[in-house]
Order: C-alpha cells, then sequence, then structure tokens
C-alpha cells in the first residue's frame, strides 16, 4: 500500500520547496503537479494560443504527451519528449497554466496521470486540488497558505535575485488575480478539504514548516 501526502493552497505559498524537503526527509517520491499544468500552458504559448481560445487550448493539451521522469529523487517534467523544466517558471506560464487548468477537458487528462504515479508510488504531491480531488483518500492532507503581500514579497525576492526586474504591487495583483480564478473555478476549485490540516506560512521560516509538517507525516504513519 502506497503513502501519500497531498499539500494544497495558493499561488507563492511555498507548496512545491516545503513538498521537496519533506520528501527528501522522509524518502518520497516529491510529485509536483504545477509543473505539469505549467508545461501545457507552454506548449499553449509556443503555439501562440490567445488566452481566450478554450477550444484551441483544448484541442492542443489532448494531443500533448506530458510525462515525468524521476532521477535520484529529482522530477523532470516532459512534454512531447522534451524536458521543459528551464522553461516553465515563468511568470507568463504561470498565468497560462492558471487560465487553462480552469478548463475541466484540459485538468481531466492531467489528473488521470497524476492519480497514478500516486497509486504505484509513495509520494508528495502538492497543487490546488490533491486533497479534494486528485488524491481525496491521501494519508495526509495539509492546506499550506500565507497572506497575499507575504507570497508578493517572497516571488519579488526570488525574481530580484535572478536580476528579473519586478513591480510588487503588480505581483501582489497578479497572485490575487490567480487566487480568485483558482477558487472560483468550475472544476476542481481551490479550497481547503474538510481533514486537510491547515499550514499558514505567513510568520514561520521555511525550516519551521517543514518540521512542522515532517512531524505530522510521522504521526500519520504511526513511528
Amino acid at each position: 500500500m502506497s503513502f501519500n501526502v497531498a499539500i494544497d493552497g495558493p499561488a507563492g505559498a511555498g507548496k512545491s520547496t516545503i513538498a521537496k524537503a519533506v520528501a527528501k526527509k522522509l524518502g518520497l517520491i516529491y510529485v509536483d503537479t504545477g509543473a505539469m499544468y505549467r508545461a501545457n500552458a507552454l506548449n499553449i504559448i509556443r503555439n501562440n494560443v490567445d488566452k481566450n481560445d478554450k477550444e484551441k487550448m483544448i484541442e492542443l493539451s489532448k494531443k500533448a504527451d506530458i510525462s515525468l521522469k524521476f532521477e535520484n529523487g529529482e522530477q523532470s517534467v516532459l512534454i512531447n519528449g522534451e524536458n521543459v523544466n528551464a522553461f516553465i517558471r515563468t511568470e507568463e506560464v504561470g498565468n497560462m497554466a492558471s487560465i487553462s487548468s480552469a478548463i475541466p477537458e484540459v485538468r481531466k487528462a492531467i489528473v488521470d496521470t497524476q492519480k497514478r504515479i500516486a497509486l504505484e508510488n509513495d509520494i508528495i504531491m502538492d497543487g490546488r486540488d490533491i486533497g479534494t480531488v486528485v488524491l481525496p483518500q491521501a494519508d495526509l492532507k495539509i492546506y499550506l497558505t500565507a497572506g497575499s503581500y507575504e507570497r508578493a514579497k517572497r516571488r519579488y525576492r526570488e525574481l530580484t535575485e535572478k536580476g528579473i526586474e519586478c513591480d510588487l504591487e503588480t505581483i501582489q495583483k497578479e497572485i490575487e488575480e490567480r487566487d480568485y480564478r483558482d477558487m472560483h473555478r468550475e472544476m476542481s476549485p481551490l479550497k481547503q478539504a474538510f481533514d486537510a490540516v491547515l499550514v499558514d506560512s505567513s510568520d514561520m521560516t521555511i525550516d519551521e514548516v517543514v518540521d512542522h509538517i515532517y512531524n505530522l507525516c510521522l504521526q500519520k504513519k504511526g513511528v
């Protein structure tokens, strides 16, 4: 029987950073579901599809071959055989992922892949609807969040450290718009599962959040 941990939460809450660290401490496979949606969004952008053209997005998403490769505990996401890890972390791709992932036909194809991975492996998976839709029977569910201003500051620091010019107010506005889209989409909206543990990281360090979730995992495993 596989051991599954689901981490949900809004954009910029630190889900990927935390999930990777906890997975490493527990020896679990980390599955970054957002990377799968971002890879699909990158493919949509590369094909010059307008953000309002749902039919074209659906057509491309159904044809796209999205797969994961795990090496030394690290995940690479492939689109049509190409490793696109280096191209999917831009704001443009993130915003397109939020728009396209709200389309039911797009989500279904990717969710089916995620369910299969979880069934076959001990994993920690993060996203927007893991505990509510993808892994409703997960052994442990976490809802990780932080205030929109705090999340915007984290993203601002991350971008400026990379030498990318950006504006804090604009980033916060985009995060709040993404939150609204994610929480109000028709299919699989972002929400806290009824049995998820709420973790607000606004005033916590990364290490504090990692230790807290790690200990919750140990409790669930009966260690």
